[in-house]
């Protein structure tokens, strides 16, 4: 089918904008007499507390209001609403919100916060899942199970401080493991992760005499904004009209309240609208973040090399609070695809969230993903060495082939496991000679879209022009872009005659958010719907389905604009089940004297449908990638006692352009998609297993496992060397 829009090279419909710096983000709003907010944190990971003293606070001229817990305890979260908007009667992390005042300027409301006295009485802390789930541990939260948006799973052990537990299984693994001709198991450990977005959390919310509350946060799902606000407070969702703002990267980390409620609260009792920027700093002390993990894994294989089973325990450091879970069973959807690309006849897989006191854990970039992805990959290597079979080999023998069910028993339409493998081991040199301490790594992924309900309106102008209404932001993977390119290509009209907006949560019924690669798949399917009624119109009107042709008569018969409500219920899952293979490779140079690794060339192959825009898909490879690689290296939000120390951008580290390798994406096109014009995912295909290859390279180069992430200079200085003095030891 030849297309003349989709497919095609189409500059992003905010790219003026956002490079004149005219595009207005939640920090620059300004309105007539608003305030500025701000809260002051806990010192302590686990106290107690037993006084707050606001009267020097309270005659600092330029204070409007300060709120406290006690005054108002109220919960807030995503699903679960365990986290106080002000702790209540004790603090659970170094960070956590305690006291919010409001004030005429930035600098009155720093100086209150000074003014404010706290007093603690300190409690025994939990730091890790290890001292927090052991049975004489101090208890975190006393009935977890008693807050609203609590999951509890039939299987749930009765252990401390665990936030959730989750289990998924197939076949008898048991009985695999007992006639397997050998069953290994090794364990692995992954970091703490902040999402490192441009843009900090920011929000303005007015409080309206007229019962109806404005909110504009950097937030990227709108309307679960307005149902997580309206249950914290317990008001009507219809009196919460949250507009919708460009948000400066998300990866995850830009779904939660925030300080919304708290900038709600402040506006409620000073009767002006109030705003609320976090520095760095606080996002680094007190925004949610990637979970780490200890994750045990064990697999039965034959004596040819064949897999059988899979059996995963992994535990998880949910931090203080699980507020910042969005899934019903407040647990992490990467366990479900726990070696879904491979021929295992029997899994077991559990997942335990624990409670610490630091800085709650959140969803980060495919929650769960990357860490299963790492462990398993990792593991197959080992098992490979272990066996003597070549790595490439060893996952070309158990990959999924075409009619293969998956190991969750899902029959998917087309599989390309094998093909995109041997693509990325081509493309890497796979089996060419290569120099001392270079090393070769490869690892696999699968992943589709998610649905969920959406909606949007396209009005159709009376000069044929069109703008398209839609429920979500846009936190930069091009969203918008795609919607415009999907209208041009139908409407067989130019992109430059179509503007896309988004409406606030009053002028369109519903939509899921931005997450989990949704958004060309579920409102995409939602724009066709309204493009399929605009046809069917011209169609009764005209006899034709040309737009150009027909659009002033729609126009006549509407008196005016055209405007066309689309509804979708689209399934969470694509129906029928639809998932698309990622293999990716890296090559990395090891300087065994001092541990430093150079990531010299890497390779990301794919299975695709329809690419909609070659740019933006690029770039979402591209970029989640070198996130991918950011976290194998570098990337470790480092807790010590508790406390953040890592409070800067300058000390949390991140991959820059110095570290970006020869980078080749590799595609296999493919005739089907769920998603418009056979589209389908691609965010988080591209960054899930980049960890895993490059960890896999570094085992390559250094012959010793890596079971650990971040693989720093320090950690392989450590690993090389020790295992050299053992050497010499056994001389």
């Amino acid at each position: 089918m030849t297309m003349n829009v989709v497919g095609k090279k189409t500059p992003r419909i905010e790219g003026p904008e956002k490079t004149n710096g005219s595009l207005e983000y939640a920090a620059d709003l300004k309105q007539s007499s608003y305030l500025w907010g701000k809260t002051l944190r806990s010192p302590y990971p686990h106290a107690r507390i037993i006084s707050i003293d606001t009267s020097q606070a309270s005659k600092l001229e330029g204070v409007k209001v300060i709120l406290t817990g006690k005054d108002h305890p109220h919960l807030m979260g995503r699903m679960m609403r365990d986290l106080p908007v002000l702790a209540i009667d004790k603090v659970r992390f170094i960070g956590e919100r305690v006291v919010a005042v409001a004030a005429d300027s930035l600098d009155t409301v720093n100086q209150a916060l000074e003014l404010i006295h706290v007093q603690y009485e300190e409690l025994e802390p939990a730091y890790t899942v290890d001292a927090a789930l052991r049975h004489d541990a101090p208890l975190i939260h006393e009935s977890p199970q008693s807050y609203p948006g609590a999951f509890s799973h039939p299987d749930q052990p009765e252990l401390p401080n665990l936030c959730s537990y989750g289990r998924w299984t197939h076949g008898d693994v048991d009985k695999e493991l007992r006639v397997s001709d050998r069953v290994i198991s090794n364990t692995f450990y992954t970091q703490k992760e902040h999402h490192g977005y441009m843009e900090t959390h920011a929000c303005m919310v007015d409080v309206g005499t007229d019962g109806i509350t404005n909110v504009w946060a950097s937030n990227k799902s709108p309307h679960l904004l307005r149902m997580q606000l309206a249950a914290t407070f317990e008001i009507e969702p219809t009196s919460v009209r949250v507009h919708p703002m460009p948000v400066g990267g998300d990866f995850g980390g830009k779904g939660s309240p925030m300080d919304v409620p708290v900038a709600y609260l402040l506006s409620k009792h000073a009767g002006k609208p109030v705003k609320i920027v976090m520095t760095y700093q606080e996002e680094l002390l007190a925004a949610n973040s990637r979970h780490p993990s200890k994750i045990t894994v064990s697999t039965g294989v034959t004596s040819q090399g064949n897999l059988t089973s899979l059996q995963v325990d992994a535990v998880f450091d949910g931090g203080a609070y699980g507020a910042f879970k969005p899934a019903p069973n407040i647990n992490l959807h990467g366990l479900e695809q726990a070696g879904s690309c491979y021929r295992f006849t029997a899994l077991d897989v559990t997942s335990h969230i624990a409670y610490t006191n630091t800085l709650p854990s959140g969803h980060m970039r495919s929650p769960g993903g990357p860490q299963i992805n790492f462990a398993i990959e990792s593991h197959l290597n080992i098992v490979a060495s272990e066996l003597g079979i070549d790595a490439y080999q060893f996952r070309r023998k158990n990959l999924l082939r075409q009619g293969d069910l998956a190991p969750n028993e899902e029959k998917w339409g087309t599989i390309k496991a094998i093909e995109v493998l041997d693509a990325a081991a081509e493309k890497i040199g796979w089996g060419t000679p290569k120099g001392p301490h270079v090393g070769r790594g490869i690892a696999m992924y699968e992943r589709g879209p998610i649905g969920g309900d959406s909606s949007c309106q396209i009005v159709v102008h009376t000069n044929g022009n069109i703008t398209l209404f839609v429920p979500v932001a846009d936190p930069g993977q091009g969203a918008y872009t795609a919607m415009q390119q999907i209208i041009a290509e139908n409407l067989s009209i130019s992109p430059n005659r179509i503007q896309v907006k988004a409406a606030p949560t009053d002028q369109l019924p519903f939509d899921l958010g931005v997450s989990g690669s949704r958004v060309t798949f579920a409102l995409g399917a939602t724009v066709m719907e309204g493009l399929k009624t605009i046809k069917n119109h011209l169609l009764e009107l005209t006899g034709s389905e040309d737009f150009d042709q027909g659009y002033s008569a729609l126009c006549d018969h509407f008196e005016g604009d055209a405007i066309i409500d689309a509804y979708k219920s689209v399934p969470i899952f694509p129906d029928p089940p639809s998932t698309e293979f990622t293999a990716q490779a890296a090559e990395v140079e090891v300087d065994v004297e001092t541990g430093l690794v150079r990531v010299t060339k890497f390779i990301s192959a794919h299975d695709v449908g329809t690419i909609i825009n070659p740019e933006g898909h690029r770039g979402q490879i591209l970029g989640g990638a070198i996130q991918g690689i950011g976290m194998a290296l570098v990337e470790e939000h480092l807790i010590q006692d508790g406390k953040p120390i890592t409070l800067s951008l300058a000390d949390y580290k991140i991959p820059n352009i110095a570290d970006i390798p020869e980078f080749e994406v590799v595609y296999l096109p493919r005739n089907e998609g769920p998603g418009p014009y056979n589209s389908g995912a691609i965010a988080e295909a591209a960054n899930v297993p980049s960890a895993s290859a490059v960890a896999n390279a570094i085992q390559d180069a250094i012959k010793l496992p890596v079971c650990q992430l971040p693989v720093t200079a320090e950690r392989i200085y450590s690993m090389t060397h020790q295992n050299n003095v053992e050497e010499e030891g056994n001389e």
